[in-house]
């Protein structure tokens, strides 16, 4: 009794703070997320005031919170729309992992940590947070603006690749070989191209199956599916966000519309939890001693992420200030990092406080970039006396809804 009574008054005390931050956050006309952040440092390890007997549902709430950032992406988009948009932006993918991935390989190697750790530290610079920037769109009002079926487009890209990427990392680490994970790799790729096939050609069977005239049932059967959808799909080595993704693109129409309305509320509530989750597990004493070359690779790849987006923007038609847009949306690491930088600590355990540093440093800058590039951006095109103005129309990207 005692430790359920502990747990319902930290949880109040923690509810009740991201309630207060997000207010503040909105009067002041900035995103959140930050302010979550530094609310988890506050009660995390070494923090002001450590939690002890919430941790582990905070921790489950974290990863629900993340399921359903992506499950509510998915449901903006249909699966033909996805797919149109994957054949066209493929080489985007390409880019993406060659800028990006690059500067931390080479960072691990010239801080002599190896070959299997410049592997490790190249997946925690390559991946984008698809948690963060789900949210990031929904707190700008960006989901339908033409420029995010790209921004989309290149986060399923590095999240499919996780299914390759992940089972290749973790043999390594455990000094197997390639070949060793190759039974592994070969059921992910089967999961993920099943349920691919599923959303393509039987989304309308799933949509009338799922679907209900009583909101609570909606609610339960739409909930559920997608818990255990990812919850399979993290156990075959898949990524449980693009289970819950592709759920989300399997629904459409009246379901994905009716299903949205609902699920809103708790997508925010759980969103929020994961930010403090993540703050939970960083101890602020670890961060000093590898803040700068933390801070150089977060320079280095904030820039690169800009110029992938603004790439693959350009590649897909999208105008100038679209383009600055699609690139400061990526900038932000989060949970796919931690994963990668959690596996490798036993392997290199300094990777783990550089990994840390680096994803808080980029997790704060993601909503300050994606708010503030294309404005700068803007601003810096005035200024040059040899490149004129374009006030077109098409330029001001209105939002264009892709379905779903």
């Amino acid at each position: 009794m005692h430790n359920t009574t502990a747990m319902l008054i930290e949880l109040g005390a923690i509810i009740l703070a991201l309630g207060l931050l997000g207010r503040l956050a909105g009067r002041v006309g900035f995103s959140p997320i930050p302010l979550y952040l530094l609310a988890g440092l506050a009660f995390g390890h070494g923090g002001i005031l450590p939690l002890q007997a919430s941790e582990e549902f905070v921790a489950t709430g974290a990863e629900i919170g993340v399921v359903l950032l992506l499950l509510m992406l998915g449901l903006e988009y249909s699966a033909s729309s996805l797919v149109t948009t994957l054949k066209t932006q493929y080489p985007s993918g390409a880019v993406d992992f060659v800028l990006n991935a690059a500067p931390g390989a080479v960072a691990a190697l010239l801080l002599g940590w190896g070959p299997v750790a410049a592997v490790a530290l190249a997946g925690v610079t390559w991946i984008s947070s698809s948690g963060v920037i789900a949210k990031v769109l929904g707190d700008l009002g960006r989901t339908g603006n033409r420029e995010t079926p790209v921004i989309l487009c290149v986060l399923v890209m590095e999240d499919l690749a996780m299914a390759v990427y992940l089972p290749i990392l973790t043999a390594l680490l455990a000094g197997v070989g390639l070949a060793g994970g190759s039974i592994t790799l070969l059921i992910s790729l089967g999961t993920v191209g099943a349920v691919l096939y599923i959303a393509l050609r039987h989304g309308r069977i799933v949509s009338r199956a799922v679907s209900s005239d009583n909101a609570e049932m909606l609610l339960l059967v739409v909930l559920g599916l997608t818990l255990l959808v990812a919850g399979v799909a993290q156990h075959l080595q898949v990524s449980a966000a693009v289970g819950a993704f592709l759920v989300g693109i399997a629904l459409s129409e009246e379901v994905a519309e009716g299903a949205h309305g609902l699920l809103s509320p708790l997508r925010d509530l759980f969103a929020a939890v994961f930010f403090v989750f993540f703050g939970l597990h960083t101890d602020p004493a670890d961060i000093p001693p590898v803040l700068l070359p933390a801070l150089a690779l977060a320079v280095v790849t904030m820039l690169t992420k800009i110029a992938t987006g603004w790439w693959a923007a350009r590649r897909a038609g999208i105008p100038s200030k679209g383009r600055w847009r699609t690139g400061g949306t990526l900038v932000a690491r989060g949970e796919f990092s931690i994963v990668i930088a959690g596996l490798a600590v036993g392997t290199e355990p300094r990777i783990g406080p550089l990994a840390t540093a680096y994803v808080l440093l980029l997790v704060v800058l993601g909503p300050l970039t994606a708010r503030w590039t294309e404005p700068l951006a803007s601003r810096l095109t005035r200024r040059s006396p040899d490149k004129p103005q374009n006030t077109a129309p098409a330029d001001q990207s209105e939002p264009v809804h892709a379905g779903g």
